[in-house]
């Protein structure tokens, strides 16, 4: 019922929109845009205001206008356009974001470890070990990355660079609101839809509002087969006739942002905000290319509800002619999910007999389908202070103080229905396994970067930050004493520690300290042209691992690069690069061990070299051209074991997963007047080679290789300057590409291929005001 609702809806949107925008074009083709130079971009990546071009660092900034050109909604939409930047992302909430080819494979895991690019929004990292914050990208004022080790600026999960989402700010200038809705059709899948908006109202001279909403529905185009499944020790047969549905991998996401601006005086404001967003997924968000493109069979339900909010506020002022900033925020996320592991017991019962191990109460054979029932509680809280002297000074310098603390309070139930009560964990009734735990991740830091202009041309800059970091994770993993003697409740040594678990089989807690720091010369040829040079370094803190509470230690990026940037042709065209050379030690790599329980060890050593570009054109009045590339030759600088004189597992000089080496995007936009009204017309190509999901031999003979991919998109619109009406196409071929491959456990051989999003063929209405 609820879907043939939302067909109607949507039906009934589409023919409005459609009807409105074949009113809107009638008229004949008239005279050209007249735009003469770029757009100058104004990013704060250095923390504080500069123009994109006078920063010495690799930096990509993406404007609202140029988000809103794109048609970008989410992280995934705009990372596609970032050629040094990769994403993995099993379902919505769950993104592994890879920069620079500083990637070894990490699955996500909740006791994983900690990530190695840095996300922001606005001030406070937003990063959780499952995955960054999902925000949505409405009124967002630019997106800025920053390609390379940012440790002393940003600190720790920005060990390969950071990615920062800046909202637009409250304005008193006067009232401002606008709305866009939207409405889509999914290539082999159903009807997607949205809606957004938001309203800027000063309060008087000194004060202002801004108040952002939105609720958005992604349309599925999985579908889950009906069929059956028989698992040997039994034999037991099941099917999953109840669950089988076209189209199930649905998402909905609402949410919205406030924020208030108040100008205490002529030196001093204060900015607090919140955010908040809801994400429900329904499905699963892979197929089984055995069954064909797009097609799978899961015989449990799967679904994830992911909420979180943001408390922010940020204070800035002077004090003599210092600029004073303090930031702080605080984050909770709640992620429940659910689902399938019936690969694990079907490959376990198969190889094993596990079957025999899983009966009912009355020792009889049991439907042994394992399912997974999650619940995370994430918290997050970071403070930064820091002051800043005059940047038009010849020394000027920036140092601060920076503290983060954040929870994650895991709760993993592994499930199998009418479970014998002997064999379960105590206290949980059908749950053959149990994660009760909560870790604890804590950051300290103090910071200062500074710049020396020895002439008009050159400049010296250099950084440090010394940092303490502190983790520790306790509680419970495991088996019921019913069913192994060894771990689990077997193997407990104090009481319950940890909210509803057992008892306590894990408490341990590692620290780690040190210094980041950067090294930098920059020379100007001139006002429009000019290169520079960075010598710097990153760090991942250390962890514990759930299994045993073994540690392993932080991994380092050293990283040597030379960069460009050029503007020419009067500010026509504009050309910035870098070439960069990485060395990667002791990288944390993580896989999963025994009973499908991820572990985190130290690989050795890894280099990476590489070259990336950008260029934008003016190429005539209207018309703009622009590309990026990137080319990344990541590679094993040392034979990888797992165990010391162990079996190599990787040799020396095999490649780095995830990362391609080759990615470029081009965009072509030609802009003019028809009439009365401003008429566009763009295109958007993305190119994306082939990489493996895994680093080690044997699991890539399994898992195969992500193919190469080129995605093309197209948007044609209209606006007479208060309202707009566009359409589009998103990969426009329907290109049937892969973003990821994986098995479900160590002894899996059934390959589940994650897919980019088919065809989106759209329609886009909006209104400012």
């Amino acid at each position: 019922m609820k879907r043939d609702h939302r067909l109607k809806a949507a039906r009934w949107s589409a023919g409005l929109l459609a009807t409105s925008m074949l009113t809107a074009t009638a008229g004949p083709a008239l005279a050209q845009s007249a735009g003469t130079e770029l757009e100058e971009l104004m990013i704060t990546a250095q923390k504080r205001a500069e123009n994109l071009q006078d920063v010495p660092i690799s930096v990509s900034a993406l404007s609202t206008e140029r988000l809103d050109q794109l048609q970008v909604s989410d992280m995934n939409d705009f990372i596609k356009f970032l050629p040094n930047v990769t994403i993995n992302t099993s379902a919505p909430g769950f993104a592994k974001i890879y920069m620079r080819g500083v990637a070894s494979g990490e699955n996500g895991n909740h006791s994983g470890p900690l990530p190695s690019v840095g996300i922001y929004l606005d001030e406070q990292p937003v990063t959780t070990i499952t995955g960054p914050l999902d925000v949505h990208v409405y009124d967002i004022a630019r997106v800025e990355v920053l390609a390379g080790p940012q440790g002393t600026l940003y600190g720790a999960s920005s060990q390969a660079g950071t990615i920062r989402i800046i909202t637009n700010k409250p304005s008193t200038q006067g009232f401002e609101a606008a709305y866009d809705l939207e409405v889509n059709s999914v290539a082999h899948g159903d009807i997607g839809y949205g809606v957004e908006g938001y309203v800027n109202q000063p309060l008087g001279d000194r004060a202002a509002i801004r108040l952002v909403g939105w609720a958005v529905h992604d349309a599925g185009f999985i579908d889950n087969e009906q069929d059956s499944l028989t698992y040997p020790t039994g034999p037991v047969t099941i099917n999953n006739t109840a669950l089988a549905e076209n189209d199930f991998n649905e998402v909905d996401v609402y949410g919205a942002r406030a924020a208030l601006k108040i100008d205490l005086d002529e030196d001093w404001s204060i900015t607090p905000s919140l955010n908040v967003q809801r994400t429900e997924a329904d499905g699963f968000f892979g197929y089984d290319p055995g069954r064909g493109h797009l097609n799978v069979a899961r015989f449990r339900p799967d679904r994830s509800d992911d909420k979180w909010f943001q408390a922010a506020a940020t204070i800035e002022g002077k004090v003599s002619n210092l600029d004073l900033v303090y930031a702080g925020a605080y984050m909770r996320r709640w992620l429940d999910g659910e689902s399938d592991y019936s690969d694990y017991a079907f490959f376990y019962d198969t190889l094993y007999g596990y079957g025999a191990y899983w009966t009912d109460d009355a020792g009889q054979p049991n439907d042994i389908t394992q399912y997974i029932q999650s619940k995370d509680y994430f918290t997050k809280q970071s403070h930064e202070f820091r002051v800043a002297s005059p940047a038009e000074n010849r020394f000027r310098v920036t140092a601060g103080l920076f503290y983060q603390r954040q929870t994650h309070n895991i709760q993993q139930r592994y499930k199998i229905d009418r479970l014998a009560a002997a064999t379960e964990v105590s206290g949980w009734p059908d749950t053959i396994w149990l994660t009760k735990q909560l870790r604890v991740d804590r950051d300290y830091a103090a910071f200062a970067d500074a710049g020396f202009d020895v002439t008009d041309k050159l400049t010296l800059n250099a950084g440090i930050r010394f940092f303490k970091a502190k983790n520790g994770l306790e509680g419970f993993f495991g088996y019921g004493r019913g069913y192994s003697s060894r771990t689990g409740e077997a193997a407990c040594f104090a009481p319950a520690v940890v909210e509803g678990s057992p008892c306590t089989n894990l408490d341990r807690v590692t620290k780690d300290n040190g210094e980041t720091y950067r090294l930098n010369a920059q020379y100007k040829f001139d006002d429009d042209r000019m290169v520079y040079l960075t010598y710097s370094t990153g760090y991942r803190p250390g962890g514990v691992n759930r299994r045993g509470g073994d540690a392993y230690d932080p991994d380092y990026l050293k990283n040597l690069e030379f960069g460009w940037k050029t503007t020419w042709l009067s500010n026509r065209l504009r050309w910035n690069g870098a070439a960069f050379h990485g060395k990667w030690d002791d990288y944390q790599f993580s896989f999963l061990g025994q009973n499908g329980l991820t572990i985190i060890a130290n690989g050795g050593k890894a280099k990476i070299k590489g070259v990336e570009t950008d260029l934008d054109w003016l190429a005539a009045p209207g018309l703009t051209l622009s590309g990026s590339a990137s080319y990344i030759d990541a590679e094993l600088d040392e034979d990888y074991r797992n165990t010391p004189g162990g079996p190599i597992l990787a040799p020396k000089g095999q490649s780095l997963p995830v990362t391609p080496k080759f990615k470029y995007n081009l965009n072509a936009r030609y802009e003019w007047q028809v009439g009365d009204y401003d008429a566009h017309v763009q295109s958007s190509l993305v190119h994306s080679g082939s990489a493996f999901p895994d680093l080690r031999s044997a699991d890539r003979a399994i898992v195969g290789k992500v193919p190469a991919y080129t995605v093309v998109d197209l948007t044609a619109g209209i606006t007479n300057g208060s309202w707009r009406i566009e359409a589009f196409a998103k990969n426009l071929l329907d290109e049937k590409y892969q973003v990821d491959r994986g098995v479900a456990c160590t002894v899996c051989t059934r390959v589940f291929v994650d897919p980019g999003r088919p065809r989106i063929l759209g329609l886009r209405f909006g209104q400012s005001f």
